[in-house]
């Protein structure tokens, strides 16, 4: 009987929890901006062309199994993500060749969306490339669990890390001034 209510005292705790989790989350805005930036000591070009390069991302994005192109709708290229987490769908909004690159989650029916946009400008001795999402979490207790645990800037350094290594680079990605 004793472990009957461990059990019971276990879980209300835990509904406890999610209940605060939520109501800290539904306080939260749906919608956040979140940057970083880094120097990678390549030209525009090299760095561009590795980040547009989508098929070829899993060989140095760890997060990533697959990438499969699904060519363009309405004009914009298209491309799914498979990764640990499962699969994303993304899109090509805009394209400034060497310099600017925006790309959006293309699913509305998942619950977070928004963009990533890519900005390189020469800078002495390589690239500075800075990374802004602007995003968006609709259920209250993800939008907590996003801020406070895994935080906005997570995959955005993940990302700039990869890229670092993939130019044989130890990068240490920085706030650029654009925050939540």
């Amino acid at each position: 009987m004793k472990w009957l209510t461990v059990v019971g005292a276990l879980v209300a705790l835990g509904a406890l929890l999610v209940g605060v989790t939520a109501l800290v989350g539904s306080r939260l805005p749906k919608d956040h901006v979140a940057s970083r930036r880094a120097l990678i000591h390549r030209p525009p070009a090299e760095v561009y062309a590795a980040i547009r390069d989508f098929a070829r991302a899993p060989e140095w994005r760890r997060d990533l199994k697959a990438v499969a192109m699904l060519g363009e709708t309405h004009g914009r290229t298209r491309f799914r993500e498979d990764g640990a987490h499962g699969s994303l769908t993304m899109e090509v909004v805009e394209e400034v060749r060497d310099a600017r690159l925006v790309t959006r989650i293309a699913d509305e029916s998942l619950p977070f969306g928004g963009t990533w946009t890519y900005e390189l400008k020469p800078v002495a001795g390589g690239t500075e490339i800075a990374i802004t999402e602007r995003g968006e979490v609709k259920p209250a207790l993800f939008r907590a669990l996003s801020r406070y645990v895994f935080t906005h800037h997570r995959t955005i350094e993940q990302y700039l890390r990869a890229l670092g290594a993939r130019f044989g680079e130890t990068l240490t990605p920085e706030p650029t001034g654009v925050t939540v």
